[in-house]
């Protein structure tokens, strides 16, 4: 992977990571049709880089997650983590090779933006308003829809998550912002568990160089996605998720035929 290419692949993740449009399946599309993807290097990046993404909600939110939480927040998101770092382990073999299948991914992303259409509709009526609201059964079924994110890759984590939120009634901001607030743990767990498999099996890839190219691409997804979570809150709370569910049809739509043509 050259630098350039580095670079992408990080500023699509500070864009897509918590926007629902699913950055997976962005990055898989990418190092996809740019033959990055048999590269063991480029799998570790992908997943390392999500850590600049964790990194500008905690920079954003600090304040409320250090000293304006309630109690039962912090054990709503332990509830809300253990259903997908169950299935992590459960089913690892079967999420790498839905990874790397992007046919399977173009088709998640456009079925999801067909949902997106609608959501909007689907869940008017909110009655959860602020955290301290939250119980410990919305918590739960929140994280089951994440972990549909792992069963499909390309719907999205950030996408199913914030349906889950709405589904349980929670308004829009604040489905979009406990989602943001889960990313944490998820993804902490994620790339560590990546390190500790590079550390084990391949740890040449953690050379000088490789070690630069992901505090690059680090820093540059923490920078991005601080720009994304601020400009995407502002937005769903006026303007709803029917913009992404369009991109996403557009998106998918544009991959098949790609791939009908043979050029991914």
């Amino acid at each position: 992977m050259s630098q350039v290419e580095a670079i992408i692949l990080a500023i699509i993740e500070g864009i897509t990571e918590f926007l629902p449009v699913s950055s997976t399946g962005h990055m898989v599309i990418f190092s996809s049709f740019f033959k990055l993807e048999a590269e063991p290097f480029t799998k570790l990046y992908e997943v390392i880089i999500q850590f600049g993404a964790i990194l500008a909600v905690v920079f954003l939110y600090w304040k409320r997650l250090i000293s304006k939480k309630p109690i039962s927040f912090y054990i709503n998101l332990t509830i809300a983590v253990t259903p997908i770092l169950i299935a992590g382990l459960l089913f690892s073999d079967y999420i790498k090779n839905a990874l790397e299948n992007p046919l399977f991914i173009s088709i998640v992303l456009l079925m999801g933006g067909i949902v997106l259409l609608f959501v909007d509709n689907w869940f008017k009526q909110s009655t959860i308003e602020t955290d301290d609201q939250i119980t410990a059964r919305n918590a739960f079924w929140i994280g089951m829809y994440q972990v549909l994110a792992i069963v499909f890759p390309g719907l999205s984590r950030s996408a199913a998550t914030i349906i889950g939120g709405m589904q349980q009634k929670l308004n829009r901001s604040l489905a979009a912002e406990f989602s943001f607030f889960l990313a944490i743990p998820t993804m902490t767990a994620a790339t560590a568990k990546s390190l500790l498999d590079i550390i084990k099996e391949q740890p040449q890839l953690l050379n000088e160089g490789g070690k630069k190219m992901l505090l690059m691409g680090t820093a540059i997804a923490f920078v991005v996605a601080l720009i994304a979570i601020k400009g995407f809150i502002g937005y769903v709370k006026l303007k709803g998720f029917k913009v992404f569910g369009y991109y996403r049809i557009i998106l998918g739509v544009s991959l098949l035929t790609l791939i009908a043509l043979g050029r991914l």
